[in-house]
């Protein structure tokens, strides 16, 4: 049997390594989140959004609970008049709700967990912003008139074959959009 010493000393080696332990976890989830919302936020620019923007998305996704703007200010170290001007942004895009406390005057911000649900519905926002919009000029400029006809039919060629394609695009967003996560994989395993 070790000597009480030799004990006493173990019994802090140990101590002394969960205390360490603790102190890399708490410094590795600190910077894993620092990670993470800085690479949701360079994501944001793929899905039509601003860094900031998608930096608050980010961090509310990973919230325990709602936030004030107070909170997302601190924590991302923004002006409130950045902070305020994408959260309105953020909820126009329909991924971030506004929610009131009981005795709390502050509002509170947070986002739906589901990234299925978050996938589809900046699918649907970025259709409603991106897609409708050249589809209608598309079909507004086809019926173009004028002198040169090699241009004109140039021009009503290109313009056809890009509506053409808008619409599959289009027709293949609302079918995501409107299918369930089990649909899509098996989609995806075809491929």
């Amino acid at each position: 049997m070790p000597s009480p010493v030799i004990l006493h000393e173990l019994s802090e080696i140990f101590e002394n390594l969960k205390l360490t332990r603790i102190f890399i976890v708490i410094m590795e989830y600190t910077e894993a989140k620092r990670k993470f919302i800085q690479a949701w936020g360079t994501l944001g620019s793929s899905w039509g959004i601003n860094k900031a923007m998608a930096q608050i998305h980010a961090l509310l996704l990973i919230a325990t609970e709602p936030l004030s703007a107070e909170e997302i200010m601190e924590e991302l170290q923004m002006s409130r008049g950045n902070v305020n001007m994408n959260l309105r942004a953020l909820m126009d895009w329909g991924i971030v709700n506004k929610e009131l406390k009981v005795g709390e005057r502050k509002e509170f911000f947070s986002t739906g967990k589901d990234i299925w649900d978050l996938a589809r519905q900046v699918s649907r926002e970025r259709r409603r912003r991106e897609i409708e919009p050249i589809l209608k000029v598309l079909e507004e400029v086809h019926s173009v008139s004028g002198d040169n006809k090699k241009a004109i039919a140039e021009f009503k060629k290109v313009t056809k074959d890009l509506h053409e394609f808008t619409g599959k695009v289009d027709g293949i967003i609302d079918k995501f959009t409107r299918s369930e996560q089990a649909w899509f994989y098996k989609l995806l395993m075809k491929l």
